[in-house]
């Protein structure tokens, strides 16, 4: 499946011997499959002074003419960013970090997730005289601080505080202040976010831990839901010990008592690398789970059982070894590519999906073959792909898919087309059988979706994209941009 994107992913790092900002691009390299469209990075000087560099494109060309000085060891924190857009536009101004001033008060912050409720406040605020510099929802939240800090004393906390107790939907935050960071995750945990201890000293937080080996540090703890960390700078001496609003001093604004957590469990399906751990759980082995669960819900009489690349490739594996059925790879995957999810302009995706992956005569000619993918959302990159399978001479193509039928919007940070795009939402299990031209077509249950984790009790996963049942209320169609 590559046609669809989510928001982003974030680093941040505090505290280190080594250069920050070497350390949170790479964690960044480490997390690019998030976000391919723009990248940033924001730092925090010894005088208190933020400093922002970022451009559209991958990581490897934000660090090209990355500013010298960002890069100097005397920088206390910085927070780095990588963004498909699920909101606002391309622009390079819609790129994050954003910086601003809030009564000459250096801010800068990064988010991972979508607002759900952001179109609503955004058109408050403009009817209050409020003038937005970007087309993303993050910004919102600078606004809602920037109204608070007179009756709040000037105080970024309680502003930031006061603002985020007014969003909705999926939100993971990081920033940059004088006094040090802040990380906050909102209360249903729709997002991962995760704590890691930098060795010889500092801390990282990343969207996946993935980015932890990379910067040699340790995981320690996921960020948990609901709660804000702030990470203190002394001058002089790096960072002292997070401050949570959980545990360490009375709970603010926030508490874990949430009525219900809505962990995504489309992280572990498609998005996260098989390398991390995402709420809890090892990538790699729930996809290897839901490939196993695949095949015993619907197996597969075949010669032959082919994943599609990349993210496909773990579940195909877990449902080769539970029916003893020889794994291949029928795709030979051009690698200067990147991700078709990832690639804003619609235009391009088919001729992207062929340039992509092109099936491998040698390995399918003759053969009855079944195809693991992790889900399918319109519909049209899967059709071409099993054409090209049965013109490579398949004498049956199969299909098993590692995730329910999508037949809902998603509107907490994945970019799901509005229903009626969605193949499984205007078609039937069988009708999707001949609009694909396939033998057979399975999709793993809900049920047995949510058997394969096991940090968290299944009733803490948002499958609303599969069932409908979304945890907070969807925006009215049109109110979010």
């Amino acid at each position: 499946m590559k046609e669809v994107g989510e928001y982003c992913g974030l680093c941040g790092v505090i505290g280190a011997e080594k250069a920050v900002s070497a350390l949170v691009a790479e964690g960044l390299f480490a997390q690019q499959h998030r976000g391919q469209e723009a990248s940033g990075i924001a730092v925090l000087d010894e005088d208190g002074e933020v400093i922002l560099h970022k451009k559209n494109g991958l990581v490897s060309e934000l660090m090209t003419d990355i500013p010298e000085e960002m890069m100097s060891g005397r920088m206390n924190a910085a927070i780095g960013h990588v963004r498909y857009g699920t909101f606002g536009g391309s622009s390079v101004i819609n790129a994050q970090p954003i910086l601003v001033r809030m009564a000459d008060i250096p801010v800068a912050i990064a988010h991972n997730g979508t607002i759900s409720n952001a179109g609503v406040i955004r058109r408050n605020l403009q009817r209050k005289g409020h003038i937005f510099q970007t087309n993303t929802d993050t910004e919102i939240v600078l606004h809602l601080m920037s109204r608070e800090l007179e009756d709040s004393d000037y105080n970024i906390e309680k502003c930031l505080q006061l603002a985020i107790s007014r969003l909705e939907g999926a939100f993971c935050l990081l920033l940059l202040v004088p006094s040090g960071m802040y990380v906050v995750r909102d209360t249903m945990g729709f997002r991962p976010l995760s704590l890691g201890r930098i060795a010889g000293g500092g801390w990282i937080v990343a969207s996946e831990t993935i980015a932890f080996p990379v910067t040699d540090a340790e995981y320690v703890r996921e960020v948990l839901p609901g709660e804000v960390l702030f990470f203190p700078v002394k001058q002089g001496e790096g960072c002292c010990e997070p401050v949570s609003s959980i545990a360490g001093r009375e709970p603010g604004l926030f508490s874990t008592d949430s009525k219900r957590y809505a962990q995504c469990i489309f992280e572990h399906v498609y998005f996260a690398r098989p390398g991390s751990y995402v709420f809890g759980d090892s990538v790699y082995e729930v996809r290897i789970k839901m490939g196993r669960q695949l095949a015993r819900e619907y197996p597969a009489e075949c010669d032959m059982v082919m994943p599609v690349p990349d993210s496909g490739m773990f579940a195909a594996m877990g449902f080769a070894r539970e029916l003893g059925i020889p794994l291949d790879m029928g795709f030979t995957r051009n690698h200067y590519v990147g991700r078709t999810f990832i690639d804003p302009v619609h235009a391009t995706r088919a001729a992207m999906v062929m340039r992509k992956l092109q099936p491998i005569p040698e390995a399918i000619k003759g053969k009855r073959v079944c195809v693991v993918e992790d889900s399918i959302v319109r519909g049209t990159t899967s059709k071409a792909r099993i054409n090209a399978l049965r013109e490579a001479g398949a004498t049956e193509v199969h299909m098993r898919i590692s995730c329910p039928p999508h037949r809902h919007a998603c509107y907490f940070g994945i970019d799901f087309p509005d229903e009626d795009k969605l193949i499984a939402n205007r078609h039937s299990i069988e009708e999707i059988e001949k609009i694909l031209n396939l033998d057979s077509i399975g999709y793993l249950s809900v049920e047995g979706m949510l058997s394969c984790v096991s940090a968290h009790p299944p009733e803490n996963y948002c499958t609303a994209c599969f069932t409908g049942d979304y945890p907070v209320e969807p925006p009215v169609k049109g109110s979010i941009r």
